[in-house]
C-alpha cells in the first residue's frame, strides 16, 4: 500500500465532472484506490464518495492504492488532478 497527497488546483474544486473523470480514470486500475481527507476515508472508485468529500479548489487529499498496479495508479491519478481534469 502506498499514499500520496495531493492538492486539487482547478477553479471548482472535485465536482461532478471532474470527479466522473476521476472514477473512471481509477476505475482503470486493478488496484483499490482512496480518497481520505482529515477522519474520511471514501472508494475512489465510487462517484457518490468522491463527492460527498465536497472537495474544493486550494484543499489537499491523500491518495491511497492497494494493490498490484499502485504506483502506476498514484502516478495516473496524480497527473489528471495536476492537469486540472481536462477542464
Amino acid at each position: 500500500m502506498i499514499s500520496r497527497e495531493v492538492t486539487i488546483h482547478n477553479s471548482i474544486g472535485l465536482h461532478a465532472r471532474p470527479a466522473t473523470f476521476f472514477i473512471q480514470k481509477a476505475n482503470g486500475y486493478k488496484s483499490s484506490i482512496w480518497l481520505e481527507r482529515g477522519d474520511r476515508k471514501v472508494n475512489a472508485k465510487s462517484l457518490l464518495g468522491v463527492l460527498s468529500m465536497g472537495i474544493a479548489q486550494g484543499m489537499t487529499v491523500s491518495l491511497i492504492a492497494d494493490g498490484v498496479d499502485e504506483a502506476e495508479a498514484l502516478d495516473g491519478l496524480q497527473q489528471l488532478v495536476d492537469g486540472g481534469f481536462c477542464e
